[in-house]
C-alpha cells in the first residue's frame, strides 16, 4: 500500500493541494487537518489535484462532502483536477461531476475560480 501525503501550494490566490498515495479511513483525518487549516487561515478557494493518488476509499470521499458547504458559505469552492480514469470512475459513480468542477488540467482548474461561466 503507497503512504499517504499532502502538500500544499498557494498560487494565483487559489490553495492547490497535491495528494498522493492511498486516501482511506486511516489517511481522511490528514486531508481534515488540511481542509481544516485552509479553512481557519480564510482561504477558501482550494483546487485538489489527483495526479499522484492512486487509491480513494468512501472515507476520503466523504471529506469532500463533509467540508463543502463550510467552503461555499464563504464564497469559496473546492474543484478538483488531473484524476486518472480509475480515480474518476470513483467519483462520477456517486455524482460527484454534478456536484464539483473536476477538470484534467490545474491551469484550467484556477481559470474557473475567475471565469466560471467558460465550464
Amino acid at each position: 500500500m503507497d503512504a499517504f501525503s499532502i502538500s500544499r501550494v498557494n498560487k494565483n490566490g487559489c490553495s492547490i493541494l497535491y495528494l498522493n498515495g492511498f486516501l482511506d479511513a486511516h489517511t481522511a483525518p490528514e486531508l481534515e487537518n488540511e481542509l481544516e487549516k485552509l479553512i481557519a487561515e480564510e482561504r477558501f478557494n482550494i483546487i485538489v489535484n489527483f495526479k499522484d493518488l492512486t487509491y480513494i476509499s468512501s472515507a476520503g470521499l466523504g471529506v469532500f462532502m463533509g467540508y463543502i458547504e463550510n467552503i461555499r458559505d464563504n464564497q469559496g469552492d473546492i474543484k478538483m483536477c488531473s484524476m486518472s480514469p480509475k480515480i474518476f470512475r470513483v467519483f462520477d459513480l456517486l455524482g460527484f461531476p454534478t456536484l464539483y468542477d473536476i477538470v484534467q488540467e490545474e491551469d484550467r482548474a484556477i481559470e474557473l475560480f475567475y471565469k466560471p461561466e467558460q465550464k
